[in-house]
């Protein structure tokens, strides 16, 4: 994004500070912000103390992009970026997360494993061991699949920085896959969306009890997040489905935010049926593409939606040039397609690549006349 707004900023700008997490590392603070939206991050990057995991407990690589920002995104009805500062999780370690992550044991089970009861930290359901593979799968899927902490900081008066709020974000699964034989198939058992919103917020009851018993989050206000992922086959992430918090006393949760966020693929018939108007643009814009231009391999979008409302739209042309000048030629002609096309209210970030890698960047963000319009050297 940076090459598309005229001039690089001057990075040089900082404010150094120091880092309050007992060290007392010196750290700085970038005077530069990107965009409103999102938070200045303290340099030099501290690394989450559960990094990593995120990979390997995330469906698809669009789920762990979305969870991440996506809970960024809901922070800020609490931690706003003008007066916070980011910082990966400190207070859970990937130990605790791990241990958070296992199915509840039964005290029979407990014994088994020679576990203490203080060890019985699983936030899973029971698995009583009972019936077939298949039944006892059905009866006790595995509901959460990960946990995410984010850190928002403040300046103290004495230049220094404090621990001011913390997110919590929990992913759920939407899909519990299961297999029968240590290398067997993988089946699946499809989720009731009901009734994951429903363990999500009881998981969510027992997290904020532990979190208040968490030194370094026991007196600093706390957003618990619920994220429900989508399949291993999607190609368009999960979302979010609500929200709660907790002010600087508070352990008890006592209400939700329902969040109205949800991501379609253009085309498809999902968007086609709940977003027709929308589909009706792109296939229009896909139409006349397809009539000049016969060397693509398709347009596909991405949609994200709160609500009613198309508040960003992700489009990519994959596309074979034979030269510099077919590819600023191409880019010239969709960027006009695109705003013949779109409505103005409707922000639109488009990319074409070729087999070379990324080719040409196309950003109209919302009731702006012009485009932005990089093309890669």
């Amino acid at each position: 994004m940076l090459l598309v707004s005229g001039c690089a900023p001057k990075l040089e700008k900082k404010e150094e500070v120091i880092r309050g997490d007992g060290k007392q590392e010196k750290a700085i603070i970038p005077n530069y912000q990107v965009s409103e939206n999102f938070y200045r991050t303290i340099i030099p990057f501290k690394p989450g103390k559960a990094r990593g995991m995120v990979v390997s407990n995330l469906n698809t690589r669009y789920d762990i992009v979305e969870f991440e920002t996506g809970l960024m995104r809901i922070a800020q009805d609490n931690f706003s970026p003008k007066n916070y500062l980011f910082q990966e999780g400190q207070m859970l370690d990937g130990d605790v997360i791990k241990a958070w992550l296992k199915r509840k044991y039964t005290d029979e089970q407990l014994k088994k494993k020679e576990l203490k009861p203080e060890e019985n930290l699983g936030l899973n359901p029971i698995d009583d061991e009972k019936g077939s593979v298949e039944q006892r799968n059905k009866k006790s899927p595995i509901y959460l699949s990960h946990i995410m902490e984010h850190d928002y900081l403040t300046k103290t008066e004495n230049n220094s920085l404090q621990l001011s709020g913390a997110v919590i974000g929990l992913a759920l699964n939407s899909v519990h896959y299961y297999t029968k034989e240590k290398y067997g198939a993988v089946y699946e058992n499809k989720l009731d969306d009901e009734v994951v919103e429903q363990e999500g917020k009881k998981i969510a009851e027992e997290v904020a009890k532990r979190v208040r018993q968490t030194k370094g989050l026991k007196d600093v206000p706390v957003t618990i997040a619920l994220f429900k992922q989508a399949p291993k086959n999607s190609v368009v992430p999960g979302n979010f489905i609500a929200y709660t918090h907790l002010d600087a006393d508070e352990s008890d949760i006592r209400g939700w935010e329902k969040v109205k966020e949800k991501y379609y693929l253009f085309p498809s018939p999902e968007a086609e049926k709940d977003h027709r108007d929308d589909m009706t643009y792109f296939l229009n814009f896909k139409q006349d593409l397809e009539k000049e231009f016969k060397n693509y391999n398709g347009v596909v979008g991405t949609a994200l939606y709160n609500g009613e409302e198309l508040v960003d739209l992700k489009i990519k042309i994959p596309i074979q040039f034979y030269g510099k000048a077919e590819a600023i030629g191409f880019t010239q002609y969709v960027t006009g397609l695109v705003m013949d096309h779109f409505p103005a209210y409707i922000p639109i970030e488009l990319t074409i690549s070729s087999v070379n890698g990324p080719e040409a960047l196309i950003v109209k963000k919302a009731n702006e006349k012009e485009p932005q319009v990089h093309i890669y050297e």
